[in-house]
């Protein structure tokens, strides 16, 4: 199974572009993306790679599902 994580765009440089996850940073190949992104722009990565845009809100909904999902593992251990 695998998980594409929502990111923030929060630099571009070329086809590589540094996204932010819960303060966690990290440079991303843009080399798959079907169309332009911008800074601010929210993708889905995938093995390092952002696969697709997604909207803003739908992407902090599925943020907020994965740390309620790590909340409660975390209570659970």
């Amino acid at each position: 199974m695998c998980l594409a994580v929502p990111s923030k765009i929060v630099s571009i440089n070329n086809l590589v572009a540094t996204v932010d996850v819960y303060g966690a940073r990290r440079d991303i190949s843009l080399f798959l993306m079907p169309e332009d992104v911008n800074v601010g722009d929210y993708v889905l990565v995938h093995a390092g790679f952002a696969i697709q845009k997604v909207d803003e809100e739908a992407a902090e909904e599925s943020l907020r599902f994965i740390q309620n999902i790590l909340e409660e593992t975390e209570q659970d251990s």
